[in-house]
């Protein structure tokens, strides 16, 4: 088989993103960030899939004139089917489709989160099978045990609210502007980690809960800015730096557990929280105490991009792992 040739779409939330890949080798990727959503403080749907329809084409032309690849050439269309925004989802679906159809190559569905697993192996060097993956983002917290590039099984969860949304939320109930998350990481970069104690979750098994640290934040910011009217403003990074603290220690409380239960030393992040300075410094010295071989993606795959899509397409190619033109979005995809 010569080595395939793929146009990857990536459309899920707020970030339209076209890559282009051969023979497993990532040659462009492009990603358009609305910015759009700014103004509202989170991401609206509906302003989201109107943008992905402006910015399709543009970014789509981008990737092939950036990997000096001809449309003749390609040999398949991957795009994500979900999980994602139904509206989104669905420009990104649709296009899919319509350019496969039009040049008359096969069609590849992706499911937007093993992706984000798969980014592992875009750059040198690769977890070994088995890994655990802990992806972590604004939608999702599971910890996965990848046995191959396509056989993998999520044995923890978040049981209420991804972990993304704990840092914006709580970005939010401090004033941060969007998006919140980054923010914190920056602000927490400046203070005492030490200096304020929230509740660590602590849920059956290997799964998560963080619907009561945010809870705790609010009666924490509630009381203490009764007392001084200037709290947060005169603590802000020392607030940041102890929740982000309790997050990272939540996080990988559950994934020692797991690496000990599992004998599975090959460890590895994914997903656009795994961008979060924190998580990372702290990870690497989990390596240095558990004798860990740690895997971080590049900054540009941790957050949502068509390169991530692009590898994920490329496995499923070898393995000829197509969809129909019946395929449609499915915002709550499954593994």
């Amino acid at each position: 088989m010569t080595e395939p040739t793929i146009l990857a779409i990536e459309s899920s939330c707020d970030e339209t993103s076209a890559a282009v890949i051969r023979g497993g080798k990532v040659l462009s990727n492009i990603v358009n960030t609305q910015a759009v959503h700014e103004q509202y403080g989170g991401v609206v749907p509906e302003l989201a899939s109107r943008a992905h329809q402006q910015n399709i084409i543009p970014v789509v032309t981008q990737a092939l004139l950036k990997a000096n690849v001809e449309k003749s050439e390609l040999n398949a269309v991957a795009f994500t089917r979900g999980p994602g925004l139904l509206g989104a989802l669905l420009v990104g679906c649709s296009f899919a489709k319509s350019f496969a159809l039009g040049l008359g190559i096969p069609l590849i569905e992706v499911n937007h989160m093993q992706a984000h697993i798969l980014a592992h192996f875009i750059d040198e060097p690769t977890p070994q099978f088995p890994f655990l993956c802990l992806t972590v983002s604004g939608g999702h917290t599971q910890i996965v045990l990848v046995k191959d590039h396509l056989t993998m099984e999520i044995i923890g969860q978040t049981t209420d609210d991804a972990v993304g949304e704990a840092f914006d939320k709580t970005a939010k109930m401090l004033g941060l502007p969007y998006p919140g998350g980054p923010m914190l990481d920056k602000m927490a970069a400046q203070g005492n980690p030490d200096a304020f104690e929230f509740p660590v979750g602590n849920m059956p098994e290997y799964n998560y809960s963080f619907s009561g640290i945010k809870t705790s934040v609010l009666y924490f910011l509630r009381d203490k800015t009764k007392e001084n009217p200037s709290f947060v403003e005169e603590n802000i990074a020392d607030i940041c730096a102890s929740v982000q603290k309790t997050l990272i220690k939540t996080l990988l409380k559950k994934l020692v557990k797991a690496s000990n239960d599992l004998g599975v030393k090959e460890v590895a992040i994914a997903g656009g929280v795994s961008a979060n300075s924190g998580l990372r410094q702290t990870l690497q010295q989990y390596a240095e105490k558990y004798n860990w071989n740690v895997y971080i993606p590049a900054f540009q795959y941790c957050t949502d991009n068509a390169g991530m899509i692009a590898i994920a397409a490329h496995y499923q190619y070898l393995k000829g792992d197509f969809a129909t033109q019946y395929v449609s979005p499915e915002p709550r995809l499954k593994f």
